[in-house]
């Protein structure tokens, strides 16, 4: 199967390409803007693979991506470019609305163009697939329930909303001009190459560095945890074996307080990186509560029953096993850490400017 990936040089698009060039004999290819967020160092393992191959474009521009599809002919085509920081989502929502909404116009109007060239057999067997995220359910604080693939959409951030309204895009272009889709909507992913203004890759690089752990709030905030490894074999599935027009929630059964994962994370470098730095007694005393950033939904939790009953993916990682294999990595891989803070972003919690003085 041919595969085109858009994203493919962010978080889970990189593990995603690896895992399709590692395990399958799928060919690739790779279409990212290289943005803040997209990296080629996550690829590198991969990037002399005869079946792979990588176009630096924008997802808008609609004319450059027909040419590729023309010239490529995939079979599936995964949607994962995407603005994704809600952080950065609540200082400068413009970039959201462009990428994730309009992009994703784009994308669908250039793919439904290319689908409609196709013979019969190609038309049929042909997928879209679009990664979406489980903020667009908005906030379960003070519901014990889980969000299943029906849960009505409440998005609480510029970004959770574009990605909603990138969502109904999808399920409209189905609905209305008969475009062979998939959607999944994901619980928080963690694992390596992760880029460093997340919980964890923060929590981390700040205690190595000795520099204040930032924790919004009181930290009660509840995730639920997904390796991204594990993200990426839900995909494949997806694409593969998945039900077109259907949605499927992936997550890790994971669900952790925020503050749980940075005591976690502490704990592990305790032991895993005992020689502290100077003037730190234990990492834990670097934990600083900041202001909370504002809409914070207080809890996520991902029904991932569907995509266990009906394509029979399991997550392989609980989070104990997957936090220390992250920990572990970035241990192991400081330079791609230093390679990724040499740009614009310098450790600080963003959404909230008045806290960026305390944490950079």
């Amino acid at each position: 199967m041919r595969i085109l990936v858009t994203g493919g040089a962010g978080f889970i698009g990189s593990a995603l390409i690896r895992h399709l060039l590692d395990n399958t004999e799928h060919e690739v290819l790779n279409l990212d803007k290289l943005t803040y967020a997209g990296n080629l160092e996550s690829l590198q393992s991969i990037a002399s693979n005869s079946r792979y191959e990588f176009v630096q474009a924008d997802i808008g521009d609609q004319a450059t991506v027909s040419a590729l599809l023309a010239r490529f002919q995939p079979h599936a085509v995964m949607h994962l470019a995407a603005e994704s920081h809600v952080d950065r989502s609540i200082d400068g929502p413009s970039d959201f609305i462009q990428t994730n909404i309009v992009g994703t116009y784009s994308l669908l109007e250039a793919v439904r163009g290319y689908w409609n060239t196709l013979q019969a057999p190609g038309r049929e067997a042909f997928r879209f697939h679009h990664i979406s995220t489980d903020e667009v359910y908005g906030d379960l604080h003070g519901v014990d329930d889980l969000f299943t693939e029906t849960t009505p959409y409440a998005p609480s951030s510029p970004y959770s909303a574009s990605k909603a309204a990138s969502d109904h895009l999808v399920r409209a272009w189905h609905r209305t001009y008969g475009l062979p889709v998939l959607l999944t909507n994901c619980s928080n992913n963690y694992g390596p190459f992760h880029f460093p203004e997340k919980l964890i890759p923060l929590i981390i690089l700040n205690a190595l560095a000795g520099k204040p752990l930032p924790v919004y709030g009181n930290g009660q905030q509840v995730r639920d945890w997904l390796y991204v490894e594990d993200h990426a074999r839900a995909l494949l599935t997806v694409v593969t074996a998945g039900k077109v027009g259907e949605t499927y929630n992936i997550g890790g059964h994971n669900e952790q307080k925020n503050i749980d994962v940075v005591h976690s994370l502490c704990a592990l470098l305790e032991e895993l990186a005992p020689e502290r730095p100077a003037g730190v007694a234990n990492y834990a005393d670097l934990i600083t509560y900041v202001q909370d950033r504002p809409g914070h939904d207080q809890r996520y939790a991902i029904d991932a029953g569907k995509i266990e009953r009906e394509l029979g993916w399991t997550p392989d990682e609980t989070f104990e096993s997957g936090l220390r294999k992250t920990v572990q990595w970035y241990l192991a891989n400081l330079d791609w850490c230093q390679h990724v803070q040499d740009g614009s972003y310098q450790g600080q919690r963003l959404g909230n400017s008045n806290i960026k003085d305390l944490i950079a």
